[in-house]
C-alpha cells in the first residue's frame, strides 16, 4: 500500500486545514492512522479510525478540534483540523495498517506510511 498525503500549508492561528492521504492497493481493511513530528522529537499520535469506521481515536491535545474521516469509494483519509494553534506545527504522516487489531496510538502498530505534509501555523 502506497499512502501519499497532500493538504499541508501555512495558516494563521484559528484558521482551518484539512489533510488528505490517498492509498494505493488494498484499503477498506485497513485502520488508518495520523501522526506529527517536529525536529528532534519522536512521531506522536494524532488519530486514528478502525478499518470499519466504527471507532475512531484522538489525542487530547486534539480532541474537539480534529476529526479523522476514511472514504473507502475515493481510497481516502482525511484529518480536518479546526481552531489550529502553533503548537500544531509539524510534519504530519498518514499510516494504515490491515485491520489493526492492536494498540492504534502507537506507531509500531503501523505497516505503511506517507511521505509526510508540512503544517505550519503562525500566532
Amino acid at each position: 500500500v502506497d499512502l501519499t498525503e497532500s493538504g499541508g500549508g501555512l495558516v494563521q492561528a484559528g484558521g482551518s486545514l484539512r489533510l488528505s492521504c490517498v492509498a494505493s492497493g488494498a484499503f477498506n481493511s485497513h485502520a488508518m492512522g495520523w501522526f506529527r513530528q517536529t525536529p528532534g522529537k519522536e512521531r506522536e499520535f494524532v488519530a486514528a479510525i478502525s478499518w470499519n469506521r466504527v471507532n475512531t481515536y484522538y489525542d487530547g491535545a486534539v480532541k474537539g478540534r480534529f476529526t479523522i474521516s476514511k472514504d473507502s469509494g475515493e481510497n481516502r483519509v482525511y484529518l480536518q483540523m479546526n481552531n489550529l494553534k502553533p503548537q500544531d506545527t509539524a510534519v504530519y504522516y498518514c499510516a494504515s495498517v490491515q485491520y489493526g487489531t492492536r494498540d492504534l496510538t502507537t506507531p509500531v502498530t503501523y505497516e505503511y506510511w506517507g511521505q509526510g505534509t508540512q503544517v505550519t501555523v503562525s500566532a
